[in-house]
């Protein structure tokens, strides 16, 4: 037996000692032990059918209502030195975290199968994938870790083959190993702990999805983002959509947005009708995790290391995401929607009543939403009608630009082009949203999220800016970088911009910019579309609305840069000094700007 399944082996008899289950189950990703899942979990009552007519094989998973969610304050990053995890995570010393959850595993799957779950990150013969095995008592994670991952035997024969290969190397072989159990579902006894420098994740005390299924946002993103910097890559919160324009040719965009800024919905875009008529097709490749590898041509290569959706319920409807709904049609399990009279899945947004509340309960509106407002769909990525096959391309997909967007009611353009690679870098630092009275009770409260990582960066910020200034080398051929705001707001309080598909008018000038064929107006902030740069035909834009959409207020950036100065600094010494200079570089320009007209770019 080659080593690195000895080696295996030996940790998952270790886990079993420590577990105490009543049984073993290796899992294959087989369709028989899918069905098998799928089975016990109906007799348990774990999962419900859904009406066979409407939603063939489509399942009902309910939660306890403690555990909806990720939980920020209990995802703990576990380095030896505490600024390697740095102020943008929670930190424990890896031997205190060790001994304070391995307390909680001692004996937890007592009357439970420990299920053995050999995953690969990514299609199979991809060089750009990473494998892992995920130890759960959770049959439920088993069933989602089979939608979102390249599951079962193929995977435990790569980890095998990478072992070999290793060794033969002299080196260290490696997987990521994720011990997970649902423990007791109490939220006093629950935590999701990262072992970046030993490529271990322990989660204990929920069965929600960002905190159970360890391919997902732990090793995709967390144990991935720390693996990527040791080995010159680039582990992002990104989707990954492909735009085709008329005569056939494909551009792929990588798009990092916070949460509640339409990440899924542009991975899924659907063109207005008149492009859609020209010609214009958008292809998905991923909707939430992007991983970028430089190629020998000096591009960045990204594939989506998931094979499923993980998406969220509320807001996926005919009139904002078509293809999605489409796609969870069969074939999927829904986690704390409602139900109505019929056994169909529902949520606010979806036509017809529900009668039955993620709970279980008789609807009531005065229990709140019908469905939980992060309530989730589970399904194969292949059954998106906008999925592209080269999504399996083992050497990935050469991206041409990097966008990043937030919510920002005021000041931040509908779309600019950073100058250059640590400008881009800069943009990306700076992102974040604006809270609304909704949300939070306080409106206009900026949260800077960079680059949509700040849950998921595995390491300190400021060595991840460093990291990602450090592709910017002889002989690259780097993606252009974007900032793009769909929710710029007038005076009214309305959007200026209608956002959904006609976003493709955005990326049209995006694309066009990194072709060379399109000029811009050169401003402190960036470049910017000229009027008639971007297509508006057909659109009817409010009175002067396209000139709000690209004002640059030069106080108010002055304001703003000064703010990303003092962000910066709150990660002390690890912030890189070139990006401290392109803050101040920016600051300058700003300082400089007066009211002459913008200066044109050339195409």
């Amino acid at each position: 037996m080659a080593s690195q399944l000895q080696a295996l082996n030996r940790w998952v008899d270790d886990v079993a000692r420590l577990t105490r289950p009543d049984r073993i189950h290796w899992c294959d990703g087989s369709d028989a032990e899918y069905r098998a899942l799928l089975d016990l979990m109906q007799r348990d009552g774990t999962l419900i059918p859904l009406n066979p007519d409407t939603h063939p094989d489509a399942w009902l998973h309910r939660s306890h209502p403690s555990d909806v969610a990720r939980v920020e304050h209990l995802t703990l990053v576990c380095t030896t030195n505490e600024e390697d995890a740095g102020p943008n995570n929670h930190w424990m010393a890896p031997a205190d975290a060790h001994a304070k959850i391995d307390a909680l595993f001692d004996g937890c799957m007592q009357g439970r199968t420990l299920y053995v779950v050999p995953y690969c990150m990514g299609p199979i013969e991809s060089p750009i994938s990473r494998c892992g095995v995920e130890i759960t008592d959770s049959p439920y994670v088993v069933a989602n870790m089979r939608i979102m991952t390249r599951m079962g035997a193929a995977a435990l024969a790569r980890i095998e083959r990478e072992g070999a290969q290793a060794l033969a190397r002299g080196a260290q072989p490696a997987f990521v190993r994720g011990l997970h159990s649902i423990g007791e579902l109490d939220p006093e006894r629950r935590f999701i702990m990262h072992f970046p420098e030993e490529l271990t994740i322990k989660s204990y005390g929920s069965g929600y999805g960002g905190n159970a299924l360890l391919g997902k946002k732990c090793h995709a993103l967390r144990i991935g983002s720390w693996q990527a910097r040791q080995e010159g890559w680039l582990a992002e919160h990104m989707l990954i959509v492909g735009i085709e324009n008329p005569q056939g040719q494909t551009h792929y965009v990588a798009a990092a947005f916070p949460s509640a800024c339409g990440k899924t919905n542009l991975a899924m875009l659907i063109p207005p009708e008149g492009y859609r008529r020209a010609g214009w097709k958008v292809w998905t490749i991923g909707d939430d995790i992007c991983w970028m590898t430089p190629g020998a041509d000096g591009r960045l290569y990204a594939i989506n290391p998931e094979a499923g959706f993980f998406g969220v319920a509320p807001g996926t409807s005919n009139d904002t995401n078509p293809n999605a709904l489409a796609s969870i049609q069969r074939d999927t399990i829904f986690t704390n929607v409602a139900v109505t009279a019929d056994d169909q899945p529902w949520w606010e947004g979806l036509p017809g009543k529900p009668v039955t509340d993620w709970q279980g309960r008789p609807y009531d509106p005065a229990n709140g939403p019908a469905a939980h407002p992060n309530s989730r769909f589970t399904v194969s990525a292949r059954q998106a009608p906008s999925w592209s096959p080269r999504a399996e391309d083992a050497q990935g997909v050469p991206i041409s630009a990097i966008v990043f967007g937030g919510r920002r009611p005021s000041l931040i353009p509908l779309v600019f082009e950073a100058r250059d690679w640590a400008h881009g870098v800069l943009v990306g630092a700076a992102m974040g949203s604006e809270t609304t009275a909704a949300a939070t009770g306080a409106v206009g409260v900026l949260r800077r999220d960079s680059m949509a990582m700040k849950p998921f960066c595995g390491y300190n910020y400021g060595d991840y800016f460093a990291h990602w200034l450090s592709f910017d080398r002889p002989g690259a051929r780097l993606p252009k970088i974007f900032h793009v705001n769909w929710f710029r707001k007038g005076a009214d309080g309305k959007f200026l911009w209608p956002g959904y598909g006609e976003n493709l008018r955005v990326l049209e000038w995006i694309i066009g910019r990194c072709e060379g064929r399109v000029g811009a107006d050169e401003t402190p902030i960036g470049y910017l579309p000229r009027e008639g740069d971007l297509n508006l035909d057909g659109l009817h834009l409010p009175e002067r609305a396209f000139d709000t959409l690209l004002e640059v207020d030069a106080d108010g950036w002055r304001a703003e840069v000064d703010d990303i100065g003092r962000y910066l600094d709150s990660f002390g010494d690890r912030t890189p000094a070139r990006l401290r200079e392109e803050q101040r570089r920016v600051a300058e320009a700003l300082s400089k700007a007066s009211a002459q007209p913008r200066k044109a770019a050339a195409g």
